[in-house]
């Protein structure tokens, strides 16, 4: 996976190929997809939603530039891996989901592998945010519109990765915050994530 996959989809930063390789990706499997756990393909985990593909974990996790000082948030927990690699290349990790299945399953899966520096919280982030600042943002699922929110809970110097847009392209990108009252974004890559719950916007009808 780290060398047909994820090395040959642009990531490099060996820290984050390490804990690709270290944390064991099948522990955060479902039962069912186990034969999967190592593809790169999506893998449903319920809810419709579904784990992220290896190389768009691995641009994740290379795009945020963890050095193992940061505060992190994830918004959108999912079965944990993500969350395990956070938590491996930063000082803590807050991640939040709207499912409280999933925030038990992950919490399992989390500490079956031994990490201590993870807080699990039951939280819709299209209506609330933790009221921490944070030096990193990942989120994991997809959100129709920019929504600045994230980004104003970043510290100066914060990076917030988010995938923003609509099926069959969304365009992955990485938001720094310059200062109380600027950003910088940049394009990263395209790809079709699952969308976060209530991040889509109704269709609108007109007579």
């Amino acid at each position: 996976m780290i060398e047909q996959q994820v090395r040959a989809w642009d990531v490099f930063d060996p820290s984050v190929l390490e804990v690709l390789g270290k944390i064991p990706r099948e522990t955060f499997v479902p039962r069912d997809f186990q034969s999967l756990a190592f593809a790169d393909t999506e893998i449903p985990i319920g809810h419709g939603q579904s784990m992220m593909t290896p190389t768009v974990e691995g641009r994740l996790l290379q795009a945020l530039e963890l050095t193992g000082v940061e505060h992190v948030l994830e918004i959108g927990t999912g079965t944990g891996f993500v969350t395990a690699c956070l938590a491996k290349l930063a000082h803590h990790v807050t991640s939040i989901d709207i499912h409280e299945d999933f925030l038990k399953r992950s919490g399992e899966n989390i500490a079956d592998v031994g990490l201590d520096n993870v807080t699990l919280k039951l939280m819709d982030a299209m209506q609330e945010l933790p009221q921490d600042r944070f030096d990193a943002i990942a989120v994991t699922g997809s959100i129709q519109l920019f929504d600045p929110r994230f980004v104003e809970i970043l510290k100066t110097g914060g990076r917030l990765f988010v995938v923003v847009g609509e099926s069959p392209v969304m365009d992955a990108r990485l938001v720094r915050r310059t200062d109380d009252n600027d950003r910088r974004s940049a394009s990263l890559f395209e790809t079709d994530l699952k969308s976060l719950v209530n991040a889509t916007i109704p269709p609108q009808f007109t007579f």
